[in-house]
């Protein structure tokens, strides 16, 4: 059997999730995988990290961060993050501060939250996303299966606009499997920002077979449509145990 981080190849270096569609729950999921020591932070806002998540948490000011977290014993993960004014949330961190962690932290793998999405299940990038911090290894570009079939509407995509100017799908539009491909596959839309750096595409909430059907439709599309991947991973995190759908390749 699969585990996600091997699907993804994300066991080292900062590790990126962008998009759409469940970014926290994957990186956590990757945080539960992970054999070694990591950390687990975010350049964007962030809902406060789940409490049986195994690291010990460090909240303080980006300029007393650094030091901090260095001072963790070195047996422990870390999940560190800065204060927020509004409840249930944290403040992003700097990204110089993401990678010198990194570097000086001893830490096997660092996983990165770099966007934000307001809940929904697909986004194109605004020119200020994603917020990547200088030095990253991966980055997983996701998107949720339940986009896959709806129509173009607030309700389903972050950055509307934006979406629809990559797929070609209007709003009000059904969003097919070839327009999220597009996505998938476009330097404007889910590979911003990625230039030089490996990606790892991601289509979550792949719950049932019909699902399936249509994730894969739209991993084959995007495959076909850049030369930056050849794969992508389908994956379900109702199956903890079990997160991998499939592995759809060129």
């Amino acid at each position: 059997m699969t585990t996600l981080i091997e699907a993804l190849g994300a066991h080292s270096g900062v590790v990126c999730a962008v998009g759409a569609g469940g970014k926290k729950s994957v990186l956590y999921q990757l945080a539960r995988e992970h054999p070694g020591r990591f950390a687990l932070t975010a350049t964007v806002h962030t809902t406060t990290f789940p409490d049986d998540l195994p690291v010990e948490p460090v909240i303080d000011d980006d300029t007393a961060l650094h030091d901090r977290v260095l001072s963790v014993d070195a047996k422990h993960s870390v999940a560190y993050a800065c204060p927020s004014t509004k409840p249930g949330r944290y403040a992003g961190v700097a990204g110089d501060t993401i990678t010198s962690l990194h570097a000086s932290g001893g830490f096997a793998a660092t996983f990165v939250k770099a966007d934000g999405a307001r809940m929904r299940w697909i986004k194109s990038p605004a020119e200020d996303e994603p917020v990547l911090p200088g030095s990253v290894d991966l980055v997983i570009p996701v998107v949720s299966a339940r986009a896959i079939g709806e129509p173009l509407s607030e309700r389903v995509a972050h950055r509307l606009d934006r979406v629809a100017a990559i797929t070609g799908v209007a709003p009000g539009e059904t969003l097919t499997p070839e327009a999220v491909g597009r996505l998938l596959a476009s330097d404007e839309g889910s590979l911003k920002g990625t230039a030089g750096t490996r990606v790892a595409p991601l289509i979550n909430m792949v719950d049932n077979d019909f699902q399936e059907e249509i994730a894969r439709a739209a991993a084959e599309a995007a495959i076909a449509m850049t030369s930056r991947f050849d794969s992508v991973v389908l994956c379900c995190l109702r199956r903890p145990g079990r997160p991998v759908v499939a592995v759809v390749a060129k």
